[in-house]
């Protein structure tokens, strides 16, 4: 077999491992659109959708916890014996997340989150809790759907992820025509979609990656011997995501105080969710490096850079050309001045696009040679610019509205990136392991 035979090999592996993988990613951020569109047809809409996003903001830390599972059962499982042991691990986690998540709904702990923290308006509390009590039945389901797709994905049947989002998708956007067409919209709404399509795509994962583990080894030579190794591999991811989930809560209790509070939230989240819809079909990259760098570093490295230049072309022309305000009036039900604020948001988000799918390589690359805890350096950097941020927005142009919140996001994430990239390219660990140059790694194999 030639190079060029060998290239055009692991190009076609690489597509045909990624492309699932990015198309379930779209789904999910599309399935959000879904329920965003939804809610912008209930009475008060700009009222509700900034209640189910301070909801979603909360919930989004607990579900974070579960949701890097993914990667830890990825990462790990290799046999029968450790899928019993990421079994019982897991376990441990969605008890503790449903302990954290009840407490927030059930007990004034709540309240003091969302009316201190935040700084909403007291007759918003009770319906955001109502939101936030459907939410924790979506975090359980979400944890047990990440296990099962780490199986998925280390056994490379990612197809089986885009499968399960297409039907939950399906199901999520008939549900949601029945809804409106029925006049019941309202907060709580939004959050029975999602949990109706989590269970669906949770069973249809579920039952794969069973078949999946019966067809695995009883043990292997990679194997895991007790769940602290799962927890040495686990925990800096978790504290990490438990630093990078604050961001949006944060952003959201500031936009609570820029000069038009609800149409600032609501236009950060439907910007957000159009953005995340690009993102989300890139935010696999990691996986790539995990599954094929060590065998293809040259052609990963092309492969990675190439893509990640995609998301910031794709939402500029959502930006600048007639595409994005049809798509939004038309397909998500957005009009009048919260069109016209939520495409200024868009527009910042532009720099987001352009460093996130890098900042996914180098996490990538943490997560290959074992060094996540660098994940909490450089998620903390993140945290500290984007508060800052947001602080003196607060106190100089509050007029500025949602396009503050996607301002400071932003900025985050480029901090993210030049301190992640610098510790990767400085630290011997790395220099040990990765070429200067991708045509190096080529002319070895010449």
């Amino acid at each position: 077999m030639t190079l060029k035979q060998e290239e055009q090999l692991s190009t076609k592996t690489l597509l045909f491992f990624f492309v699932p993988l990015g198309v379930s990613a779209s789904l999910v951020a599309l399935s959000h659109i879904i329920i965003n569109s939804t809610l912008a047809r209930a009475e008060n809409s700009e009222l509700v959708i900034a209640s189910y996003a301070i909801a979603m903001s909360l919930f989004a830390i607990t579900e974070r916890l579960g949701v890097i599972l993914r990667q830890t059962c990825s990462a790990l499982v290799r046999d029968k014996e450790s899928v019993k042991l990421m079994t019982h691990f897991s376990f441990y986690i969605v008890i503790s997340l449903l302990f954290v998540s009840s407490a927030i709904a059930y007990t004034p702990v709540g309240d003091f989150i969302f009316s201190t923290l935040y700084g909403v308006k007291h007759d918003m509390i009770q319906q955001i809790k109502e939101i936030y009590r459907v939410l924790i039945f979506v975090t359980v389901f979400s944890a047990l759907r990440c296990f099962c797709q780490g199986i998925i994905i280390f056994n490379r049947q990612t197809k089986w992820l885009t499968i399960g989002m297409c039907i939950r998708l399906i199901f999520m956007y008939v549900l949601s025509l029945y809804l409106i067409q029925s006049g019941s919209v309202a907060g709580r709404t939004g959050a029975y979609i999602f949990l109706s399509g989590m269970i669906i795509e949770c069973a249809i994962n579920a039952i794969e990656a069973r078949s999946l583990v019966r067809k695995m080894p009883e043990i292997s030579k990679q194997k895991i011997k007790s769940k602290a190794q799962i927890f040495r591999f686990y925990s800096p991811l978790m504290l990490s995501s438990l630093i990078i989930v604050t961001v949006g809560p944060a952003i959201n209790i500031f936009l609570g105080k820029t000069e038009e509070t609800e149409l600032a939230i609501a236009s950060y989240a439907i910007a957000l969710s159009v953005t995340q819809l690009v993102l989300s079909s890139f935010s696999y990259i990691h996986q790539i490096v995990i599954n094929f760098y060590d065998q293809h570093e040259a052609q990963v490295r092309r492969f990675s850079f190439i893509i990640s230049c995609v998301p910031f072309m794709i939402i500029g022309v959502f930006c600048y050309s007639s595409f994005g305000p049809f798509f939004m009036e038309h397909v998500m039900g957005i009009n009048n001045r919260l069109l016209a604020a939520s495409l200024d948001v868009l527009k910042i988000f532009l720099l987001m696009a352009l460093v996130f799918p890098f900042i996914d390589f180098f996490n990538g690359l943490l997560m290959l040679y074992k060094q996540t805890k660098i994940t909490i350096i450089s998620q903390s950097v993140n945290l500290f610019i984007t508060v800052n941020v947001l602080l003196v927005g607060v106190k100089m142009v509050p007029h500025w509205n949602g396009t503050l919140g996607a301002l400071a996001q932003s900025m985050g994430l480029l901090g993210e990136l030049i301190v992640v990239g610098s510790i990767i390219y400085s630290h011997k660990h790395f220099k040990d392991k990765i070429s200067p140059l991708p045509l190096k790694k080529v002319r070895r194999h010449g």
